[in-house]
């Protein structure tokens, strides 16, 4: 048996076959249509060997899969996010989903997805495209409404687009284009209004034969209309191992989230005093500088320890930063010059040294000069002990 990988774009279908082995037998493309996925299956014969493909989950695929399930493949429809998760790659191109997907359908680890027979597929999209008129209806009825706000012009009617809500419209006589938009969105709700009542009486018509409709419609707040939806997109409910399944796949039953487990309460200690919750800075109150504080807070530390907790104890080495291969692979521009910033090199700090040493011998004047700015001439008072 051989298996191919297939990748689908807008304008190709790229294919990698492999043998039992996983050696590669032939790489190549193929327009995705009707002629030339019949030109792929008659390439491929010639190998005189049963062909196993997997294909990722989008708008098209269906299409190709039929086809080639017509000319005797086996063909699997993938999850997109299941393979992404299975062989996450750093370098995608449409070549490689193919050899992946190809090397996936050989060990046998395709997360193939449920696919639904034509029947179910009818059902779906009558239901859809009613869904769609109606989000189509609703978008300009809202529109009508904005118009009627912008021009500071209430509404008194409990309907707007009933008999008194037409009287209203007519009798506005609003400046245009506003005007004009207005009759034309109502042209446009006749006639969605029309499509929609037709769809609703296939749906009507065709959910009476339904097995789950009548079962659906013996739930509170669900009519037929929606029951038939509900039933065209469960498909076949057997598919469902478990309620939760069924649950979670339309949405209604949330996924579990992991519980941070709650920290220990620290026990309090027996000597020390109570610090207060809201209070004064810390190092500057009063009830802070008791003698029960099992070390001296930063405030009351000597000079030399305080830089020392800022620069960092030279016997704790601080542990390397955690970086990414990413990130030294693209490190992060500055917003100006586009550039790194870098630590000053040697020279650098030699040119600060010397700049510094000039500065003090420049503040020591010589010998006649101007005795109260001289520093040398009056040393500073030592402090008492």
């Amino acid at each position: 048996m051989l298996y191919a990988g297939l990748d689908l774009s807008r304008k190709r279908l790229d294919f990698h076959l492999l043998d039992i082995g996983g050696a590669t037998v032939e790489i190549g493309a193929a327009p995705p249509d009707a002629d030339g996925l019949h030109t792929l299956t008659s390439r491929l014969e010639r190998h005189r060997e049963p062909i196993r493909a997997a294909i990722e989950s989008m708008n098209g695929a269906r299409f190709v899969h039929d086809r080639l399930e017509l000319a005797g493949w086996q063909v699997e429809i993938a999850d997109a996010q299941k393979v992404k998760g299975l062989a996450p790659l750093a370098c995608k191109t449409d070549r490689i989903d193919a050899w992946v997907l190809a090397e996936l359908a050989r060990r046998d680890l395709v997360p193939a997805i449920w696919l639904p027979d034509p029947r179910v597929r009818a059902e779906r999209e009558r239901a859809r495209w009613r869904l769609h008129l109606v989000r189509h209806r609703s978008s300009l009825k809202q529109r009508v409404h904005a118009v009627l706000l912008t021009h500071g012009k209430p509404c008194p009617v409990s309907d707007l687009f009933g008999v008194r809500g037409r009287r209203l419209l007519a009798s506005l006589g609003l400046p245009e284009p506003w005007q004009g938009t207005i009759e034309a969105s109502l042209r446009l709700i006749d006639e969605l209004d029309r499509e929609i009542g037709e769809c609703e009486r296939e749906l009507r018509r065709l959910g009476a034969d339904h097995r789950y409709v009548p079962l659906l419609c013996t739930v509170p707040g669900i009519s037929w209309v929606l029951a038939y939806t509900i039933a065209a997109e469960l498909g076949d409910i057997t598919r469902f191992p478990t309620p939760r399944k069924l649950a979670g796949y339309t949405g209604l039953c949330p996924p579990r989230l992991p519980i941070r487990p709650a920290r220990p309460a620290r026990p309090a200690r027996e000597t020390g005093t109570s610090l207060p919750s809201l209070g004064a800075r810390r190092g500057r109150h009063p009830r802070l500088h008791g003698a029960g504080l099992s070390r001296p807070l930063p405030a009351d530390e000597s000079s030399h320890r305080q830089a020392a907790r800022r620069q960092g104890r030279a016997d704790r080495p601080r542990p390397p930063a955690v970086r990414s291969d990413l990130a030294h692979a693209h490190p992060k521009p500055t917003l100006r010059s586009q550039r790194r910033h870098r630590p000053p090199g040697r020279l650098t700090v030699l040119k600060e040294m010397r700049h510094r040493s000039e500065l003090q011998s420049s503040l020591v004047l010589p010998p006649g000069g101007d005795r109260e700015m001289s520093p040398a001439r009056h040393p500073r008072p030592q402090r008492p002990p």
